[in-house]
């Protein structure tokens, strides 16, 4: 059974940073596509960023500039190192997974980023 587990969300003054973790794991496939989606309070979920096993890496403008998405050495894991954070960036942030065949999406359970001004 596959799980994914977040960690690293906190909360932060605004220009500050945070980098968030990830790992799915119970799964023979390695995910080819790893990445973040956040929501905020009485917003949609929408993608922060994603990257993939070879380094191709995909970001929202919001995103882009200020935070990092990178794959980790060990099978199925990502992270992202968010710099100068805005209150706006306050959400839940989600590790997403790819994975099996077929492929079918794999969530966490979410971990809270809160800036504050």
């Amino acid at each position: 059974q596959v799980q994914v587990l977040e960690s690293g969300g906190d909360l932060v003054q605004a220009g500050g940073s945070l980098r968030l973790s990830c790992a799915a794991t119970g799964s023979w496939f390695s995910a080819d596509v790893m990445g973040w989606y956040r929501q905020a309070p009485g917003k949609e979920r929408e993608l922060v960023a994603t990257c993939t096993r070879n380094g191709i890496t995909n970001y929202a403008d919001s995103a882009k500039g200020r935070f990092t998405c990178s794959r980790g050495r060990a099978k199925n894991t990502v992270y992202l190192q968010m710099n100068s954070l805005e209150p706006e960036d306050t959400a839940v942030y989600f590790c997403n997974a790819r994975l099996g065949d077929p492929v079918e999406d794999y969530w966490g359970q979410g971990t809270q980023v809160t800036v504050s001004s």
